[in-house]
């Protein structure tokens, strides 16, 4: 396992309040850097990137999302019991002409490979979507050197997100590509591609996507259909979907949200899906007892009135990580 970037981990984003009363710990208070020897618990890995965004044509600034997640997580109440680590950040650093994306990817698969054997459950933090195919090659690269010989393990991915993020790569991969990279990928190595995208937007995907999604036997749900009347039903198909699957890796585009809740994104969502519906069907993948990633992607704090976008961000992650 490569632990040789721990030294670099800067742990200035975790300040915050501190109250007198007992029990009253915040993440700030807890959360400790990532140390080579630390018993299994939820781990942080930034993915400081935008190189996907710029290549999607999207609003720069990406790259900043890792740091504006923490320092909206460093205040929130603590409740959880197991430990929780900051384990630093992967930065895209541009090298000539080349903007450093592939070689960033790289690196954060084998980030995320090097935390899952060592018994963590890794939270990345991107960064644009691009995050997707670096944090699935991670958990690929992780199930591949335990797996029986021969065996293909099914690994489920649940994408809270109003793009199905499916575009044909071509020669460029962008943060609107990473889920046709995956299932190429799947094709590849002869491993089933199990997809669940939730909160897509008809409007801002074309009918080709909506066509591959279909090929792809893509469980789709868009955004007028997630509603409080429709929440158990979804609900319902989600978990039948997680059933099929051995291991599942959460994503989420905050862009998924209406653009009042989560207006610092890449590409702001004119419906969405807030995020009192989004909880419990976030809630149903974490109580599986099969999660074994999690990233969000897409916070833009340039653009991120009032901090709203990273404070759902925030929310999401204790949210996710809370324990039963």
């Amino acid at each position: 396992m490569n632990f040789s970037y721990l030294d670099t981990i800067d742990m200035s984003p975790w300040a915050g309040r501190e109250d007198p009363e007992a029990d009253s710990l915040r993440w700030h208070q807890v959360i400790e850097p990532l140390q080579v020897n630390a018993a299994p618990g939820v781990a942080l890995v930034g993915f400081a990137c935008d190189a996907g965004v710029a290549r999607n044509q999207g609003r720069i600034g990406a790259a900043g999302g890792p740091r504006a997640m923490r320092k909206a997580l460093a205040s929130l109440a603590w409740h959880r019991r197991s430990p929780t680590f900051d384990a630093g950040d992967v930065i895209c650093r541009p090298h000539g002409a080349d903007d450093g994306l592939e070689a960033a990817q790289s690196r954060l698969a084998g980030r995320v490979a090097a935390l899952l054997d060592a018994g963590h459950l890794p939270v990345v933090l991107g960064g644009g979507h691009e995050v997707a195919y670096g944090s699935w090659s991670g958990l690929a690269r992780h199930l591949e050197s335990t797996a029986v010989s021969g065996e293909a393990p099914t690994i489920g991915i649940v994408n809270f997100d109003a793009h199905f993020d499916l575009r044909d790569p071509g020669r460029r991969s962008s943060s609107g590509t990473p889920f046709a990279q995956i299932a190429a990928e799947c094709e590849r190595r002869g491993w089933p591609f199990r997809y669940a995208c939730l909160g897509v937007s008809r409007a801002n995907n074309t009918q080709t996507l909506f066509e591959r999604a279909a090929e792809l036997g893509v469980l789709v749900r868009e955004d007028h259909e997630i509603n409080a009347a429709s929440l158990d039903a979804i609900g319902g198909e989600l978990d039948d979907f997680i059933a099929g699957c051995d291991r599942v890796y959460l994503t989420i585009d905050l862009d998924v949200l209406p653009a009042s809740e989560a207006p610092g994104v890449s590409a702001p969502a004119t419906h969405g899906v807030s995020l009192v519906l989004l909880e419990p069907l976030i809630g149903r993948v974490r109580d599986s007892r099969k999660l074994a990633l999690i990233d969000l992607a897409e916070l833009n704090p340039s653009f991120d009135i009032d901090g709203r976008t990273a404070k759902a961000a925030a929310r999401l992650i204790h949210h996710v990580t809370l324990e039963s």
